[in-house]
């Protein structure tokens, strides 16, 4: 059925409208990664579907090959594991090829949320990448929609958590060492604020049966930073003749 659009000036106004109006928690402002040992919720682990493995790997530490956590790959995906090197993508070609949004969320980049009543824009140092999400109530598009790295999202308030689905997300690394997921993975995460709004702390789970036996999840924290900025994020592929000269001594 075709999408009735309002007019250029209600949607301009609808996406001002600021986030208090609707009462809900403000999560706009400039995240800050933060590892040390946030506590997790109960019921926010709690809120994790079955037989969900924890990949322990948030920050800038990266398991080592073969090791994925709690993870648990399809022969296929374990097979393409042990084949992969490091090198494979420290090429001209790849070294600048940004991860899908299943692997950047949970390094050591900041990023910064900007919360309106229908939209939600959450913008990433790593790789200058940025999502939407869609807080409107609209439906997720049809297989044939395109896929990108940051997927297609739609968020939602449940109580004070922000819960977010996002699907058509492009292949890419789930770990960064060998174990990639298709463009059929899905994600939910869902965000809450802790310790009077200073602590941004997450879920981040998703599924992708072609690749994995049973369903991935991380928890991730973040510390806010009144004042600080977004970066550029400025890849110069020529890193990569360095990394083969390195590598040729």
């Amino acid at each position: 059925m075709p999408r009735s659009f309002p007019t250029l000036a209600l949607a301009l106004a609808l996406l001002a409208a600021p986030a208090s109006a609707q009462d809900h928690p403000d999560m706009s402002g400039f995240w800050g990664a933060d590892f040390t040992g946030a506590e997790r919720p109960a019921d926010l682990m709690a809120a994790l579907p079955p037989t969900t493995g924890i990949a322990e790997d948030t920050g800038a530490a990266e398991f080592p090959r073969g090791v994925f956590g709690d993870l648990i790959p399809t022969e296929e995906a374990r097979r393409h594991a042990e084949q992969w090197q490091p090198e494979q993508d420290m090429t001209i070609q790849r070294v600048c090829l940004p991860p899908s949004v299943v692997y950047a969320i949970q390094g050591p980049f900041p990023f910064e949320i900007e919360q309106f009543a229908d939209v939600i824009l959450m913008r990433y140092e790593y790789f200058d990448q940025t999502r939407l999400i869609y807080m409107d109530g609209r439906e997720h598009p049809g297989p044939d929609y395109p896929h990108t790295k940051m997927g297609f999202s739609t968020g939602r308030w449940e109580g004070n958590d922000l819960v977010i689905d996002t699907s058509h997300i492009a292949a890419s690394t789930i770990t960064n060492n060998g174990l990639d997921h298709t463009d059929n993975v899905v994600m939910q995460e869902r965000y809450r604020l802790t310790e009077g709004g200073n602590r941004l702390v997450a879920t981040q789970w998703f599924s992708d049966p072609a690749v994995l036996v049973n369903n991935g999840a991380r928890f991730i924290s973040w510390s806010k930073r009144t004042g600080e900025h977004i970066f550029p994020y400025e890849c110069d592929p020529s890193f990569a003749l360095e990394y083969a000269q390195v590598g040729a001594e």
